[in-house]
């Protein structure tokens, strides 16, 4: 090992793909900690190295495989005998074909043993007792100002372009008291923000006993959120999912952001068909001039798909007009890729490559067009942000902070020239300047006593 005999062994950990995978690394990282093991710095200082893989898209498998081929050749250019722990999605997907493949890999770990992390490590290492450790209450490391929860994993939609079901499992709810154990532990560590993740929130609960409604749980979270003046934002929910109590819920709770993230992939009801989604552009326009009407302010993110099989190029047109009639904040575009095992791969009349970036191209125009011109009306307002880090490649160092209408890591951000904070601190700034997706905001002076008199 790298350290001295008295030392604990040390692990790396690299995650790549989404938000769901920093939460599973971040658990995998709590128990390991837990279990009397340390966090190194980079692969040098490392005795172990873990790689939590994506392959939600075939190009986030190659990106996996090559990241992991890439750790192995610098250890053994570095002449280091570090063994590597593929885990996540990769292994979920493709287990049973990785030894044979990777045989550069020690061990492989599905996203549904990742929490027997320890016994994995321990066993890799040649350590003892492994097994017999593991969680003993809220298990969570981070260290930034907002942090993602999971409220569910495992997909039951199967819609025909996509793996989810297939890596992740049926969809399974967690329990409420352990949301709001995990929620209350990560307030009390700083955070301010909790980001609530799934990969089909509304429907959250419907697979338990007692039935709790996403609604019901964000009441909850929010009486626990609002003592610590903390923000909630609930991302990835599908539109069957907006019920009546979950607007309502929206509207009056006051931790709850007014920010919805809903993905729609496309509304030619046609093509929504062959995805095996529900769906048409009247419906779906209805719902988000609903959203708008009855919840003030709300902000409105979704995502869409170009070039899936069969869609023509008056589907793609119509795309491109729904998108910008709904005058979305914020657009996420994908190109329909053809996933192994998904149906979709196997449909006919498959979209050629390059019409597809065509397509993809003019859905990205849309999105930026919306979103820099939602992002530039924000400029004049007085606003809260949340203290992110600070930029000390500029001079003067920059704040870097995110406004309640940017969701962390998505959305851009609020760059603050001036003043000083803390990270996790709230600040009141004034939105002078804008710049695509970013925004300039300047800390608000209050009035002297005298400037109040007059």
């Amino acid at each position: 090992m790298s350290g001295a005999a008295s030392e604990a062994p040390s692990f790396l950990i690299v995650t790549l793909g989404c938000a769901k995978n920093e939460v599973d690394s971040d658990r995998m990282r709590a128990l390991l900690l837990e279990a009397g093991y340390r966090e190194a710095e980079g692969v040098e200082d490392a005795d172990v190295a873990l790689i939590n893989t994506c392959s939600f898209l075939a190009s986030a498998t190659s990106e996996s495989i090559e990241a992991t081929l890439e750790l192995a050749q610098a250890v053994e250019d570095g002449v280091r005998d570090l063994p590597i722990v593929m885990c996540g999605c990769v292994p979920s997907r493709y287990g049973d074909e990785l030894p044979g493949e990777l045989p550069e890999v020690a061990a492989f770990v599905r996203t549904d043993e990742e929490d027997g992390i320890v016994g994995v490590v321990d066993g890799v290492l040649g350590r003892e007792g492994g097994e017999a450790r593991g969680a003993s209450g809220v298990l969570r490391t981070v260290e930034g100002t907002s942090a993602y929860v999971k409220i569910s994993d495992g997909c039951d939609r199967f819609c025909s372009f996509c793996a989810i079901p297939y890596i992740r499992g049926r969809y399974a709810s967690r329990r409420p008291e352990e949301i709001e154990a995990e929620v209350r532990g990560l307030l009390d560590q700083g955070v301010r923000e909790i980001v609530l993740i799934g990969q089909d929130t509304g429907i959250y609960g419907q697979d338990l006993a007692d039935v709790p409604t996403l609604a019901a749980l964000l009441r909850r979270l929010d009486a626990i959120a609002a003592p610590y003046g903390a923000w909630l934002r609930v991302l990835y929910l599908q539109p069957e999912g907006m019920t009546d109590e979950l607007i309502a819920a929206f509207r009056e709770l006051p931790s709850l952001l007014p920010y919805i993230d809903i993905p729609i992939q496309h509304c030619s009801e046609r093509v929504l068909k062959a995805m095996n989604r529900s769906g048409d552009p009247e419906s779906l326009k209805a719902l988000f001039e609903r959203l708008r009407r009855e919840v003030p302010g709300m902000v409105l993110r979704t995502t869409a798909m170009a070039g899936f099989p069969g869609e023509t190029v008056e589907e793609a047109a119509e795309l491109e007009e729904f998108l910008a009639d709904v005058g979305f904040d914020y657009v996420t575009v994908f190109a329909f890729s053809p996933e192994e095992g998904t149906r979709a791969a196997e449909l006919p009349d498959q979209v050629p490559e390059d019409e597809k970036l065509r397509r993809t191209q003019r859905l990205v125009d849309v999105a930026e067009s919306l979103g820099f011109a939602a992002t530039a009306a924000h400029v004049g307002e007085r606003v809260d942000v949340i203290v992110d880090g600070v930029d000390p490649d500029v001079e003067p160092p920059e704040l870097i902070a995110h406004a309640w209408f940017q969701a962390p890591d998505s959305d851009g951000v609020v760059h603050i020239a001036e003043g000083e904070a803390t990270v996790g601190e709230r600040l009141t700034v004034d939105l002078v300047d804008s710049f695509c997706y970013e925004l300039v905001g300047e800390p608000t002076v209050s009035p002297s006593p005298e400037t109040e008199e007059g």
